[in-house]
């Protein structure tokens, strides 16, 4: 109980504090864009180290080599926590936005963090709105910033390995052209979905695998780009389950 206190606990003093700084990086946004993402990249994903830390999350990374450091790409990956973005985030090399419900804009003070940070947000109830989603995220693409997402949309709370993937997820890398990094967790959920209120201390696993080049690819596996990643992220998913 007491990590989960602490960890709270200091998430709602870093936010409380953070508001003179966000006033700083909104000036500094007006004169150099890209220093400001840089500068909240960094604090958030500070942020982010000192709850791992508190939690007594402990981490294997595989594959991190596999991250292209001099473009930007969609990170697509399994979604089985919310301790997923915790965990994954303070590790992307470049501004990173991450594809969100809409309903985190109503939490006070983390949302303008997630504008910052260049995160989109989803509105499940309409198509028109998700549709100029994914177009904002084609663009943030083509202008350098990478985007993480779920293709399953949800949190995977079945035993099964993943859910289904959502082809429109794809879109973002079909109409940039960037490369695809499939991303693997696994033990997320064990750190709290699995014992609801408690934190517990875990042994997770972040896979990167291969960067897929949709352009490389078969006319058919481009077709189903959805099925061709969800089969590398399963198959890993699979191999890895028995780390820890």
């Amino acid at each position: 109980m007491i990590r989960s206190i602490l960890a709270v606990l200091f998430v709602a003093i870093f936010l409380i504090v953070s508001l003179p700084i966000q006033g700083i990086l909104w000036i500094v946004g007006r004169f150099d864009p890209w220093a400001k993402k840089r500068i909240s990249l960094a604090i958030v994903s500070w942020a982010f180290r000192v709850v791992i830390f508190i939690c007594g999350i402990k981490r294997t990374v595989i594959g991190e080599e596999n991250v292209p450091k001099d473009q930007a790409v969609l990170y697509v990956s399994n979604h089985r926590s919310i301790f997923d973005i915790v965990i994954t985030y303070p590790r992307v090399p470049s501004p990173t936005g991450f594809i969100a419900k809409q309903e985190i804009l109503k939490v006070p003070l983390l949302n303008i963090w997630m504008i910052y940070l260049d995160c989109l947000f989803l509105d499940r109830k309409n198509l028109k709105k998700g549709l100029e989603m994914i177009l904002s995220a084609i663009d943030k693409v083509k202008n350098g910033i990478s985007i993480f997402i779920y293709p399953e949309g949800t949190r995977n709370k079945t035993d099964a390995p993943l859910g289904e993937f959502h082809k429109g997820s794809f879109k973002i890398a079909q109409k940039s052209g960037c490369p695809i990094v499939p991303v693997v967790v696994n033990h997320t959920e064990d750190i709290f979905e699995k014992h609801i209120p408690f934190i517990k201390s875990t042994h997770v696993v972040i896979e990167y695998c291969k960067p897929v080049i949709i352009n490389e690819l078969s006319k058919e596996d481009q077709k189903n780009i959805d099925d061709y990643i969800k089969s590398i992220i399963e198959e890993v998913y699979i191999k890895n389950q028995n780390l820890n």
